[in-house]
């Protein structure tokens, strides 16, 4: 009965956790940060800052004086005084450098990776790195520290070529084997040289040494192709591809969708793949149903986690996010820096220091 119980509050914290409200941040007239969250426009400091990046569930940034600042849950702190030289956001994690130092913001509590790092890499919920001091590879992972590989051939650590991406991380090590990091376990996916690889959520696609076109998703491994496809690219649970003979084809969750016989320009983009159909028309593939933006493929477009934002020829600033397109304003310009899309968040300006906010059919 006890372990039920935590199993159901341990669930529950993980989906309050994933379902956490997107953030985004402007600058007013007076250069004040103005975070909104959760439909709440907070101001939170007095000075324009150097930089920012924006998360889903924390926002760093360096302010006027080279502090290193994260705003998270509603409040901001200071990480330090004048030390980050680097530093980087996602969904869940933030890491950064002090000089040589690796560290970690991860809900709330910040820890120290290593003194010496060399070099990392960084997902949502992953961060893998070398450490300078043993020169091994380890990842953290779930607020642990995990070695990756434990036998070093080379003074990278023993990893010769890596990709990660959100929760999972795939690289060829010291032995030319092709390893998967997946969940804190050592995934030993080909024993044999790939020529190819890509990650994205659960997913990785890859050219195996007999150049199959394989996908490896949610701990399930199927073959696509039998010859390497002319191009791929990998999103969250998705594979979209241009097969040796011209077929455009979207792998989702264990099914290949065959979108028809053309080569398009598609990105592939979190959750969403967008291209554009033989006819010319626009196109969004998510969860395995297709949705057309427009008649046309739109000169600008921004594509992140289930949304795309877009100007129709009316000048009309559009949003297509799960299956449904809305118009949000025709108030605002096409230039770039006058709309912006933070996750699933529109940020749009209207004049010179007004904004306004869309999110779930919702404007603030």
């Amino acid at each position: 009965m006890k372990r039920k119980i935590v199993w159901v509050i341990l669930m529950l914290l993980i989906a309050q956790y994933a379902d956490a409200q997107p953030l985004s941040l402007y600058t007013d007239l007076q250069n004040q940060i103005m975070v909104w969250d959760n439909g709440v426009i907070r101001k939170v400091d007095y000075l324009q800052p150097t930089e920012f990046k924006i998360g889903r569930i924390a926002i760093p940034y360096i302010d006027n004086s080279r502090n290193f600042k994260i705003y998270y849950k509603g409040g901001i702190r200071t990480v330090n005084v004048g030390f980050t030289n680097e530093y980087q956001s996602s969904d869940c994690l933030i890491p950064f450098l002090n000089a040589t130092s690796l560290n970690v913001f991860d809900r709330g509590e910040v820890k120290n990776l290593t003194r010496l790092c060399t070099k990392y890499y960084y997902g949502d919920s992953l961060i893998l790195y070398l450490d300078g001091r043993t020169q091994q590879f380890n990842a953290y992972y779930n607020g642990a520290i995990l070695p990756i590989e434990a036998f070093l051939a080379d003074r990278n650590g023993g990893i010769d070529k890596i990709e990660l991406k959100s929760n999972i991380a795939a690289y060829v090590n010291y032995a030319n084997q092709f390893h998967l990091f997946y969940h804190g376990t050592i995934i030993n996916q080909e024993n044999y040289p790939v020529s190819s690889f890509k990650a994205g959520r659960n997913t990785v696609a890859y050219i195996d040494a007999g150049n199959q076109f394989k996908v490896f998703n949610d701990g399930n491994t199927q073959i696509l192709e039998s010859f390497p496809p002319i191009s791929y690219s990998v999103g969250c649970d998705m594979v979209a591809y241009i097969t040796v003979d011209g077929n455009f084809n979207i792998f989702h969750k264990g099914k290949v969708y065959k979108m028809g016989y053309f080569k398009p320009n598609y990105q592939v983009s979190d959750f969403v793949c967008v291209f554009q159909d033989p006819s010319g028309y626009s196109k969004v593939f998510q969860d395995g149903i297709t949705t057309t933006l427009e008649p046309y493929m739109p000169d600008k477009y921004l594509a992140q986690y289930h949304s795309v934002i877009y100007f129709d020829r009316n000048n009309v600033l559009k949003l297509y996010s799960n299956g449904e397109v809305n118009e949000v304003t025709s108030a605002t310009s096409p230039s770039q820096s006058n709309w912006s899309l933070s996750y699933d968040v529109v940020m749009y300006q209207i004049g010179n220091n007004f904004f306004k906010f869309y999110y779930q059919g919702n404007e603030y």
